[in-house]
């Protein structure tokens, strides 16, 4: 039994006036308790209890003794919740990591909003495309997309990220509509060169069946902005994620083709330092964000990149 626990021991003996009353208070047995009772009478050197058939009553000492115990416990009690209020509020400093695109199209506005609603908070929004060791650079929030490997850290499914085939209305005049994935070797295609397996393209079929197919074209580019750039400039069809494609849908400068027809989506996550004892901040975020990514998301969410001067990329 630490201190604590024997102050704690200590306090209950004098309150009610017995060993067996106390022992049962902490889920002890009786000789445990007066074993530790002893041990601290020991430890300070003074008799801290008159024992009688009656029941036990502090000494001078003992009473001298309890009334600083109480204090403590108070003080204990106080700290611990301290300790709860700041862990049931959002505040404080927050630091968020998100890949580029993501990040300047879908979470400034997402962050936004979740500042506005916690005033208290302070926000730290980083992007990288590059992986980011949380640990070593303090994120405590990092957005990921695709699959997880196995690691200690925590995770959170958000959503689903889904991804279209565009073309300007001026490429789908000069060069026709594909009508199903295996028209695309006629086809220039611009191309991701990250996540839809380079120069493979992979749809699901209506019927549930898959189809690989081998692209080619012009532009080949790690920049989602350079390639939707040159979708709207006519220069050929793009697998783009559909928070990129969507406000030129919208606009009118690009079309989705082969629409009977999906390309993989990627999951996105929230992950966290450790699956255990988690921030209010981190719990408080995550549970936002859940509620944030659901049907078509991607209507909502999304804004047009802001302007940068910084390195192209993957945005």
């Amino acid at each position: 039994m630490d201190r604590l626990q024997a102050i704690e021991l200590f306090i209950r003996v004098v309150e009610t006036g017995s060993f067996s009353k106390a022992s049962a208070d902490l889920g002890i047995t009786q000789p445990t308790a007066t074993k530790h009772i002893a041990a601290l009478e020991q430890r300070l050197g003074a008799r801290l209890f008159h024992r009688s058939t009656r029941g036990v009553t502090p000494t001078e000492i003992g009473a001298l003794y309890y009334e600083k115990c109480v204090l403590i416990a108070r003080e204990l009690e106080e700290a611990d919740n301290l300790a709860a209020l700041q862990q049931s509020r959002v505040r404080g400093q927050l630091r968020i990591s998100t890949s580029v695109a993501f990040g300047r199209r879908v979470m400034v506005p997402l962050v936004i909003g979740f500042m506005r609603e916690h005033p208290e908070l302070q926000i730290d929004l980083s992007f990288d495309d590059r992986y980011v060791n949380m640990v070593e650079q303090g994120v405590d929030v990092a957005i990921r997309m695709g699959r997880l490997a196995d690691s200690s850290l925590g995770a959170s499914y958000l959503g689903l990220n889904p991804w279209v085939v565009v073309a300007s209305p001026e490429y789908l005049a000069q060069r026709g509509t594909p009508a199903a994935p295996d028209q695309l070797g006629s086809h220039a295609a611009l191309i991701y060169s990250t996540v839809q397996g380079d120069e493979r393209w992979h749809f699901t079929g209506p019927d549930g069946g898959a189809l690989q197919v081998p692209v080619h074209g012009p532009l080949r580019s790690n920049n989602l902005s350079a390639l939707l750039a040159a979708t709207r400039a006519g220069m050929g069809l793009a697998a783009l994620p559909w928070y990129v494609a969507h406000a030129s849908v919208m606009e009118g400068t690009v079309r989705p083709v082969l629409t009977d027809w999906t390309l993989p989506s990627q999951e996105i996550h929230a992950v966290f330092p450790s699956p255990k004892l988690v921030p209010t901040k981190v719990t408080g975020l995550i549970k936002w964000l859940q509620g944030q990514f659901g049907e078509a998301w991607w209507t909502r969410l999304t804004a047009p990149p802001t302007p940068s001067r910084s390195p192209a990329g993957r945005d």
